[in-house]
């Protein structure tokens, strides 16, 4: 046995603990999300990559080291750039470790670009993809209608602006039809609303109460965020399927949104889209007044040639001649003329004359007492006519009635009557002699009373 005091100072190692790498990687987790669930982190985007379910996937770098990011789509959907490779930023979320691969990965709730804002930055992005399609083109561009009969408002119910449009237009051009869609023109819900009034407008017909020839697209100024409504890609493609021409009025003449580039004309005010959208009624009476004064004054110069010129040709010997023919055959028109005036006036004479003779000679005669004699005649010829017809009825009937007799008399049937019968071969053919049947040949005997059928039979005399 060795010395006691060296046997205490001896000591067994501590036991072995053996940590699975998910255990590990569980404690690294909830050790960083404790110490950095809310970090700023500055970097560059690289290998940017958004999956088909909206995620972002991408690496932040710098000049010595990188850093896996992702960003959910329920995060995402908020921003109002595009996230691209090479794009400096500033990342606001939370590390953690995504135990499937064991890597130290930032999930990222906000990104704000560097050096300028992300709305900024937005507005710049969307403005060069629609530039890209064409939709600034000035091409495409459609003028203003000359006189609109109704012009479409679509801006806040309440704000200065819509008091400004109204208040320009019916000064302007009193009794105008305005038609108002009122939006909200700031917050969330008002690039939808915006949307749904050009909507609207543009699924109206030609003709209908609530057609107009053109939209103003107004509100007050604001800063970029109050005007961001008016830089949604949204709006902007509702303003390229308007079939009318549409004037933005969005803010003051220093403030520049999607929907001035995309509109048919830009106002730098409300006030300015309204004045851009009608002439005053003062300037288009003053030149239909003009135009009148003018169109009366060339009617009366053309006038004055034209009857010049008429002259002209009446002084020309042509036409002299021309007058000095149509007088001859004037006066040869007034001499037949009166030549037939005096034939017809002959005519009538004799037929006067020829009228009034034979109005004598019916005076002369008694038609009366012709018409009374000639209804005589005609009554007795009737009376003679009816005696004459009821003596010839009563003696064919007379006639009639001795036929009759004789025949009732001479009926054979009233000889059956007497006692004698009728025989009757098979054929129906009446017998006279009894060598007309043989034994057993059928026959039909006639009685006054009936029939008897029976059969021949011959007896030797």
């Amino acid at each position: 046995m060795g010395d006691p005091s060296e046997q205490a100072s001896f000591a067994f190692p501590p036991p072995r603990r053996v940590w699975t790498v998910s255990a590990v990687l569980a404690k690294l987790k909830d050790g960083l999300e404790r110490e950095f669930f809310d970090v700023w982190i500055e970097g560059e985007i690289s290998n940017f990559h958004q999956a088909a379910s909206r995620h972002c996937y991408f690496t932040l770098k710098d000049g010595h080291a990188q850093l896996r990011a992702a960003m959910f789509a329920a995060q995402a959907r908020y921003l109002k750039f595009k996230l691209h490779d090479g794009l400096q930023v500033i990342v606001r979320g939370r590390l953690s470790v995504y135990e499937a691969r064991g890597e130290l990965q930032c999930y990222v709730e906000h990104v704000e670009p560097m050096g300028r804002g992300g709305l900024q930055l937005a507005f710049e992005q969307l403005k060069d993809k629609l530039a890209a399609e064409g939709l600034f083109l000035p091409e495409r561009k459609r003028p203003l209608p000359l006189l609109p009969r109704r012009i479409g408002v679509i801006t806040s119910p309440r704000g200065a602006a819509v008091a400004d449009i109204i208040h320009t237009l019916t000064r302007r051009f009193p009794g105008l039809a305005v038609r108002l869609y009122p939006v909200a023109v700031q917050g969330d819900a008002a690039a939808g609303e915006i949307c749904a009034a050009l909507d609207y407008f543009a699924a109206q017909s030609p003709g209908t109460p609530d057609w107009v020839d053109v939209v103003i697209l107004a509100r007050g100024g604001g800063s970029l965020e109050d005007l961001w409504p008016f830089n949604e890609e949204a709006v902007a493609r509702a303003i390229t399927r308007l079939p009318m021409p549409l004037i933005s009025g969005v803010g003051h003449e220093t403030d520049f949104t999607i929907a001035d580039f995309v509109a048919d004309l830009r106002a730098p005010t409300p006030t300015a889209a309204a004045e851009l959208a009608i002439r005053p009624r003062a300037d288009w009476e003053r030149e239909l007044s003009a135009s009148a004064r003018h169109l009366h004054q060339c009617m009366r110069y053309r006038l004055l040639r034209r009857r010049q010129r008429i002259e002209d040709w009446a002084a020309h010997r042509a036409f002299h001649a021309l007058r000095q023919k149509l007088a001859r055959r004037a006066q040869l028109t007034d001499e037949l003329s009166y030549r037939l005036s005096a034939l017809v006036q002959r005519r009538l004479h004799a037929s006067r004359e020829r009228l009034a003779a034979a109005a004598a000679r019916v005076h002369h005669r008694d038609v009366r007492a012709a018409v009374r004699q000639t209804r005589t005649l005609v009554e007795t010829a009737e009376h003679s006519l009816a005696a004459a017809w009821r003596l010839r009825q009563t003696t064919r009937r007379h006639q009639l009635d001795a036929f009759a007799a004789l025949l009732a008399e001479r009926n054979p049937l009233h000889l059956l009557e007497r006692g004698y019968t009728l025989v009757y071969d098979a054929h129906g053919a009446l017998a006279t002699r009894p060598d007309a049947f043989a034994d057993g040949d059928p026959l039909r005997i006639r009685f006054a009373s009936g029939w008897l059928d029976a059969q021949a039979r011959r007896h030797s005399s």
